[in-house]
């Protein structure tokens, strides 16, 4: 018997503005649906996470795609990364690390903190659009089996 799936929301925290609308309207122009709740700061992403107790619990029955900038105004992206890898009830969320970082220490330590994907956003828009619109290709197809 096949396991129940369920929609997949994606969370993207991005703090840039036009990279966000960028980001969702080639998410879109991908053919992808599922609803992006967004965030322009990590402050507020953690609280969506983790809730007004700061336990995850609140996050372990959704089913997150989580879109993370590194360079945000008040914490890194990589604190972030930590904090979802560390909770009991976010750790299996899938992270895609989208930012301009392109160092290759830091593209290390974000896997190695348990980043799924990293994608570092081409300074071309062109070059930009196209990544995005795999990425929009690639969560197309994803979907998150019923953990019991």
């Amino acid at each position: 018997m096949q396991p129940p799936f369920h929609a997949v929301s994606i969370v993207m925290i991005e703090d840039d503005e036009g990279h966000a609308r960028l980001i969702e309207r080639n998410i879109r122009r991908a053919g992808v649906n599922n609803e992006i709740v967004p965030f322009r700061d990590g402050t507020s992403a953690l609280e969506f996470l983790f809730g007004a107790d700061g336990s995850g619990e609140v996050s372990g029955r959704r089913h997150l795609l989580i879109l993370l900038d590194l360079n945000l105004p008040d914490m890194t992206g990589i604190d972030i990364l930590e904090r979802i890898k560390a909770n009991p009830h976010t750790k299996r969320s899938p992270v895609v690390v989208l930012t301009t970082t392109d160092d290759s220490r830091e593209i290390q330590r974000c896997y190695d903190l348990g980043a799924n994907v990293y994608i570092t956003k081409p300074v071309n828009y062109e070059g930009f659009s196209n990544a995005i619109r795999q990425l929009g290709l690639f969560f197309s197809v994803i979907q998150v089996p019923e953990i019991p």
